[in-house]
């Protein structure tokens, strides 16, 4: 009896597992590829009430095609500041920036890019986002 609640157990198990489609995104790195200019911020306070709204910033994040990205404001969090470059690399295939100059650079922050806007979901308790548009 315990053997066949072994085996039912080990069936149920493999069946049960699947593919996770979700690890994959498959950005388009061709139209990735460029420049873009921080329009909108959303810090949410923790109650869901958050929403995006604009900022007047000269902040840009540039991809480039060999994987590398550059920016003239941090890459880490959501500062609409443009004084401090930073870089580091990306992954277009599964949506996340990596970069040296944060706290915790094993860290990836995750991107979407969705009816050509660029947004980033920043490493924060609430949720914080910034989206871009492209100008090159």
């Amino acid at each position: 009896m315990k053997k066949v609640i072994l085996v039912l157990t080990l069936i149920g198990f493999v069946l049960s597992c699947g593919k996770d489609d979700n690890t994959n995104t498959n950005v388009d790195e061709t139209f990735l590829i460029g420049t873009w200019r921080l329009v909108e911020n959303l810090a949410d306070p923790g109650d869901g009430s958050g929403v995006f709204l604009a900022v007047d910033s000269n902040k840009q994040i540039t991809f480039n095609s060999d994987g590398t990205i550059t920016s003239n404001g941090s890459l880490c969090d959501m500062s609409i500041q443009s004084e401090t470059p930073t870089s580091g690399t990306y992954s277009s295939n599964l949506s996340f920036i990596n970069s040296d100059d944060c706290i915790n650079p094993n860290l990836n922050i995750d991107f979407t890019l969705e009816n050509s806007t660029l947004t980033i979901t920043y490493l924060c308790i609430e949720p914080c986002l910034s989206k871009y548009v492209k100008i090159e």
